[in-house]
């Protein structure tokens, strides 16, 4: 591609991510970018070394999918310091292949890479997932001989996908002729689809079969997929018999997943069984501490770090987000990090509570609800899956876990009857978008400070 069709490409996709994001999000991490090279389905975009890192961990799939909107094709981004690339095959390698010969399925199924920022020595222990880093590193170090299947499961972004990446990035390190297959169920799913319709699925199955280790993400999207279910029912048994490794990760516990066949729960539950935690504040405070020095986000105070570890209980996504938009808000306003400055940011943002406030009921939570989004209790019960319902349904399952601590079945049956594994999804959902929706996160924190009563202690 000529500079000059190079450089009005660029523009478009800055165009598409200027709508995608904040304007404060734009202006720090991807106004900074300066396209390189754009040839044969890959993007290398110039990155300044003070914020290639974060950008390569948090926008890189934005960057892609607008580059896709744009081209009409699919295309892989590929970030480099400023100056540095000047021929594709720099990136790309010597190798003209990529992925599976057959165009046509490969784009169907596609072989994830493994993140190689995701590795046991990036990962911060504590007592919230002891045991599955210890099982993780035990399958990595003798893959097939102490745990198989090893089955990691917990709520969203506390780092399942992290240690399942960092197994893969373990056993290739030691022994880079192994076989390593990381998928999502998703994915999985997807490709098993396009095979049965084009009529052969033998490359599909010996894409997922003839390996060494098999590392599946998010399982509990395999659930009410029923030729799905028996491929990987088969996929599976076929990895055990031949001495393979099999990792998979989920949000709930093989007994949990009650829309899987049970056949699939029985042999999940076979290995050993690992829960990861929300991490506890000892936990929080160290995960902080390692991305700003890896992402070398500057000289941040450790009280500062503190005060986000203090306040954001949640998941990793929500603390890392805190922190990154501490620093965001101190580099556009010209301030120095500082404790006021945290407390300013996460009061906007993530309202926290003291003096153990009186908190409100589920009925309470189901008619503030409606009425902060303009439904009624009954659209909330309904099984309608309209979005002007979904959404504040699902915030209100979010708020009566979270907060008022109710357990799932009780939820599911306050909510139209549902079952506590729709509630877990719809939890999931909102901690998902409120880790990267900073209007969201607003409304959700908002809401939480008026279940919590801490809102009406302030007045």
């Amino acid at each position: 591609m000529s500079i000059t069709d190079l450089e009005t490409t660029w523009n478009r996709i800055r165009s598409d991510l200027r709508d995608a994001v904040s304007d404060s999000t734009f202006q720090v991490w991807l106004e900074p970018l300066r396209p390189a090279l754009m040839e044969d389905h890959v993007l290398v975009v110039e990155a300044p070394d003070s914020i290639r890192h974060w950008v390569e961990g948090r926008f890189t799939d934005l960057i892609a999918q607008a580059a896709q909107r744009v081209t009409g094709s699919s295309t892989t981004v590929e970030l480099t310091e400023p100056g540095k690339v000047t021929d594709i095959r720099e990136v790309l390698g010597s190798s003209t292949t990529r992925g599976f010969q057959n165009d046509s399925f490969a784009a169907h199924s596609p072989t994830l890479d493994l993140d190689p920022k995701l590795t046991f020595d990036q990962f911060v222990i504590g007592e919230s997932n002891r045991l599955a880093h210890a099982a993780a590193l035990a399958v990595a170090e003798q893959p097939s001989q102490t745990y198989n299947p090893l089955f990691i499961y917990g709520p969203p972004g506390v780092g399942k996908t992290h240690l399942l990446q960092a197994i893969g990035n373990l056993v290739r390190e030691a022994q880079p002729d192994a076989r390593i297959e990381y998928t999502t169920a998703e994915d999985f799913t997807n490709g098993f689809v396009h095979s049965i319709r084009q009529g052969d699925t033998r490359e599909f199955k010996s894409k997922f079969r003839d390996v060494d280790l098999l590392l599946l993400d998010d399982a509990q999207f395999l659930a009410s997929k029923t030729k799905t279910e028996e491929e990987f029912f088969h996929t599976f048994n076929s990895l055990i018999s031949s001495g393979a490794q099999v990792v998979i990760t989920c949000d709930r516990t093989p007994a949990d997943l009650d829309s899987l066949e049970v056949r699939l729960r029985e042999r999940f539950a076979a290995g050993l069984v690992a829960n990861v935690e929300s991490p506890e504040i000892p936990t929080r405070l160290a995960i902080l501490t390692m991305r700003a020095n890896r992402d070398q986000l500057g000289d941040i105070p450790r009280e500062t770090l503190e005060a986000i570890a203090s306040r954001i209980k949640g998941n990793v996504r929500s603390l890392e987000g805190a922190l990154i938009r501490v620093v965001a808000y101190a580099s556009l306003t010209g301030v120095k990090v500082t404790r006021e400055l945290t407390t300013q940011v996460l009061d906007q943002l993530y309202p926290g509570a003291t003096n153990a406030p009186v908190r409100k009921g589920v009925a309470e939570i189901k008619t503030l609800v409606a009425s902060t989004y303009g439904v009624t209790e009954a659209d909330l019960d309904s099984r309608s899956r309209a979005a002007e319902f979904v959404w504040p349904r699902q915030v209100a399952m979010y708020l009566s876990r979270e907060v008022v601590g109710e357990p799932l079945p009780s939820i599911g049956r306050q909510f139209g009857g549902r079952n506590h594994s729709t509630v877990l999804n719809a939890c999931r959902r909102v901690a998902d978008r409120i880790s990267v929706s900073p209007e969201d996160a607003l409304a959700v924190r908002s809401l939480e400070r008026l279940v919590s009563g801490e809102a009406d202690r302030e007045d």
